[in-house]
């Protein structure tokens, strides 16, 4: 290209107003090769607090570098082998003024067959950048997750939602008024939590006005200290899990279950839930898992919505993991169904840490595994009580997501989204909410024979 021609660029890219496209005019010599240039298939983007990800599908790898840009914020990428091309141009417009991280994106064709996108950023981020291989529907993907450089704590942050239940069940118990936060602030832990296993601890009364502060909460307060429970929605952002026949994602059923059971959680004097996930975004297996490690989960519940090869497979599931392979060839399946998530929504293999590998292993305990299988049961008895049953006792198989070596896990599957009769049923909300409830039942006679431990130190 010609250097004024080059300069002229340079100027425009930085000039570039709040549309963000430059239409260049090139010169025939300049268009050789536009020809072999990747068709670029769809762009998308999926903004949360965690992180945002921007997505770009191609049927074709898509060489990139890029660079960190201060005063202000940005981060540029160039693209090789591409053409501007409306596509590109609708990532400007998916911008949503919600999103945490990303004010804007610019677009223009740097050189004959590279494009710059310049990420306006409302804050510093750690970008990771990669490209995926093809799977499932999608074709060769370059993806970029934008993560904020000072994360959130997830158990800070839960320990400060729950901080007036927490004052209550103290109160309650007639302990000292302690500002649970400065507690935990303090000592990295919850004041004086604890119960023996085995023991059912006593029952003290709450007052009325006290309850009526949980709005409608139990006035009896059965547990020592607050019971954490992870509430995992399945799937998410670059995965949909199953598609029903009705166009039904799986990812968007299982995540207004969860929502739903997350309230009546709430609503609990003695527990407390937590979500993986709270948006429509991606959450690797593992870091599913480490995240209700990290907020000291008494209990891990997986919520999705079955699919099968044949559409009159029906009826709700509970699986526990196994140490010894699947209970039956359908449980192997479907391990291996739920398995595959983490190559459909995308992750980053190189930056995969000790921790990551280290939890893919099996570090299941007998343990783990014998409570898994209470409360799997006790949340299958329930949901049986109004609902179609696949099997009438818990399943096991290798499910990744299940693989937290001290924590009680299960995983629902709440009904078959592939057949169209059960498809209608969970796009209702009252089977979501008769599903919510009956989770809820389980967990409550779940926990009145096992009482929860004292936390992990």
């Amino acid at each position: 290209m010609d250097p004024k021609r080059r300069l002229v660029l340079e100027h425009g890219l930085k000039s570039m107003g709040s549309l963000g496209v430059l239409v260049l005019l090139l010169t025939e010599s300049e268009l050789v090769g536009a020809n072999t240039s990747a068709k670029l298939i769809g762009v998308r983007i999926w903004p949360s607090e965690e992180y945002t990800r921007i997505a770009l599908e191609s049927d074709q790898v898509l060489p990139i570098s890029h660079q960190l840009l201060t005063g202000p914020d940005r981060l540029v990428v160039d693209i090789e082998g591409l053409q501007l091309n409306p596509t590109l141009k609708d990532l400007v417009a998916k911008v949503k003024p919600n999103d945490p991280y990303v004010s804007q994106i610019r677009v223009g064709q740097f050189q004959p067959t590279v494009v710059r996108l310049v990420f306006d950023l409302k804050e510093a981020v750690k970008p990771q950048l990669f490209s995926l291989d093809p799977v499932a529907e999608y074709q060769y993907r370059l993806v970029f997750d934008l993560y904020p450089t000072n994360p959130t704590d997830p158990l800070m942050q839960l320990v400060k939602e729950s901080a007036k239940k927490e004052k209550l069940l103290l109160e309650a118990q007639g302990k000292k008024d302690d500002d649970p936060i400065a507690a935990f602030a303090k000592s990295g832990n919850l004041p004086e939590l604890k119960s023996e296993k085995g023991i059912k601890p006593s029952v003290p009364q709450a007052s009325a006005g006290k309850a009526n502060d949980l709005s409608g909460a139990q006035q009896r307060i059965p547990f020592k200290r607050l019971v954490t429970i992870a509430l995992d929605p399945g799937h998410g952002g670059e995965d949909p899990g199953a598609i029903g026949a009705r166009g039904s994602y799986e990812k968007n059923i299982v995540l207004s279950i969860a929502k739903r059971l997350k309230s009546k959680i709430d609503q609990e004097a003695s527990m407390r839930p937590f979500l993986t996930r709270e948006g429509d975004y991606f959450v690797p297996l593992h870091r599913r898992v480490s995240k209700a490690r990290q907020v000291e989960a008494d209990l891990f519940i997986s919520i999705h919505a079955d699919a099968f090869i044949q559409p009159h497979a029906r009826g709700a599931s509970v699986f526990a993991l196994s140490q010894q392979g699947a209970t039956s060839s359908t449980a192997r399946w479907m391990a291996n169904k739920e398995n595959s998530s983490d190559l459909i929504g995308g992750i980053n293999i190189k930056v995969k840490d000790k921790q990551v590998a280290h939890l893919l292993l099996d570090m299941s305990t007998t343990a783990q595994i014998n409570d898994s299988l209470r409360v799997g049961n006790s949340v299958l008895r329930n949901i049986g009580d109004f609902a179609p049953l696949h099997k009438n006792k818990v399943e096991q198989a290798g499910f990744a997501v299940l693989k937290a070596p001290d924590i009680p896990s299960i995983l629902i599957e709440t009904a078959f989204i592939s057949n169209p009769q059960e498809e209608k049923r969970l796009n209702d909300e009252g089977y979501q909410e008769r599903i919510a409830e009956a989770i809820l039942a389980g967990i409550k006679d779940y926990f009145s024979k096992n009482p929860p431990v004292a936390r992990r130190g």
